[in-house]
């Protein structure tokens, strides 16, 4: 990490130099997948099987639908919700309000895809539209960026983000210079983060799962519509969804499901609080999450895999332990933050700090330092699983995450080291392992 012109805080990711290199790699890497997920070898390393012209990624059509997605989320966003809950404190001491209908954006979400395919769209034909689809994704988070960083430009400074304010123009356009860019009550990155490619990440998958078997459509449809494109595909070509496909639309459909439900511990997290909206996680969460994270879905729609009972038992209790460590952990943490005198937390042991808050040393937080980080890796696990083990392609997404997770821990420690000092020199002697207990 090198010295910023500007903020005082050590520059990430390698500087300038490196978030170049990340806008060109991220996008390249997206566009590699979704090729080589549909070709005979499916070679994670080796080349795809042709270079797409402009006229197979450009399509006006699949922009305006895209588009369209993007107002349905925020018209859904805007609906009346459940709660509204408090940011943290910012700067300023003002705390900002977010609405918390997340889970109802997808339940109504999946009411009018159920709609619309009961009345005929044809949403089996998603999967073949998926790099046009991820083209106009990837546009729009290059153009969305740059509106982003030109509002920040005349943004209060305490308005801006601790990294994104460097004084370098691609590194703060990459990171983002304003914490929580807003137009009156709508905060772009809170949307961003959990509705349009979260949930549009499950709608892929469903289609998969749907083109493999028609004749169990109004089944599906009464059940899960998310991942529908994905699932309708493999549904139409061969007669019914398989097993390893059944497996991870509802693995997956429970993360994001479980996402929602407790949108409200967003946040407190490193995206909400600390890191401005850039380039970064505008890609990240338009595009990278529903064309990359529904990898192993594309990839059994064109390489089914045979799966038994006995090891799909097996898969089934290996995200069902993943999911228990994250769920668990998450909602120790987030019951801690509310209210530490809460029943449930309260005789949990904790170490003062100077900021006059409390470090959790106990119950799943004095295993290891990050315990929802390997929970979510053993799901990541057990979404690949059902993929056979004859590819390397389906284990990207779980060799990707373990990078990010790794590199957001670091960046978690060095925050926590400058913000509680001592106290956290004396969590890391009490909880040595960061993620994986005697391993990490």
């Amino acid at each position: 990490m090198a010295s910023p012109q500007g903020s005082g805080a050590p520059l990430e990711f390698g500087g300038p130099l490196g978030a170049a290199a990340l806008m060109l790699l991220l996008p390249a890497t997206m566009f590699h997948l979704l090729l080589v997920a549909r070709s005979g070898p499916a070679r994670l390393l080796g080349p795809p099987p042709y270079l797409p012209g402009p006229e197979v990624l450009w399509s006006p059509q699949m922009l305006l639908l895209w588009f369209t997605w993007l107002g349905l989320q925020a018209a859904l966003y805007l609906l009346p919700a459940r709660k509204v809950a408090e940011g943290q404190e910012l700067k300023d001491k003002s705390r900002l309000r977010y609405p918390i209908n997340g889970f109802q954006a997808l339940v109504l979400t999946a009411l009018l895809v159920g709609l619309a395919v009961s009345a005929g769209l044809p949403l089996g034909a998603l999967p073949e539209m998926l790099l046009p689809l991820a083209f106009a994704a990837t546009l729009t988070a290059f153009i969305f960026s740059l509106l982003l960083y030109l509002k920040a430009l005349v943004a209060p400074a305490s308005a801006l983000a601790p990294g994104g304010n460097s004084g370098n123009p691609i590194y703060d356009f990459f990171l983002g210079r304003e914490l929580n860019p807003r137009i009156w009550s709508f905060d772009f990155k809170y949307f961003c983060e959990l509705r349009p490619g979260l949930i549009g990440w499950e709608r892929l998958m469903l289609c998969c799962l749907l083109v493999l078997a028609v004749q169990d459509l109004r089944l599906i449809i009464g059940q899960v519509l998310i991942n529908l494109a994905l699932l309708m595909q493999e549904a139409e070509l061969r007669g019914s969804p398989s097993l390893a496909m059944w497996l991870v639309n509802g693995f997956q459909l429970l993360y994001v499901g479980d996402a929602l439900w407790h949108e409200e511990a967003v946040l407190t997290t490193m995206d909400i609080t600390h890191d401005g909206f850039g380039f970064m996680l505008a890609f990240g969460d338009l595009a990278w999450v529903p064309f990359t994270y529904s990898l192993q879905a594309q990839f059994l729609l064109h390489h089914p895999q045979p799966l038994g009972l006995p090891m799909a038992s097996v898969i089934c209790l290996i995200n069902a332990v993943g999911y228990y460590i994250f769920r668990g952990a998450n909602s120790q943490k987030n019951t801690f933050r509310k209210n530490p005198s809460d029943p449930r937390v309260a005789g949990l042991e904790t170490i003062p700090t100077a900021t006059g808050r409390q470090l959790l040393v106990s119950g799943w937080w004095g295993v290891v330092r990050h315990p929802n980080y390997l929970g979510d890796l053993i799901m990541a696990l057990a979404w690949s699983l059902p993929c056979g083990v004859s590819h390397l392609l389906p284990y990207f997404y779980l060799l990707y995450f373990t990078s990010l997770l790794v590199h957001r821990e670091a960046r978690d420690e060095q925050q926590c080291l400058r913000k509680y000092g001592l106290a956290w020199h004396e969590y890391c002697r009490r909880v040595p392992y960061r993620i994986l207990p005697y391993v990490y």
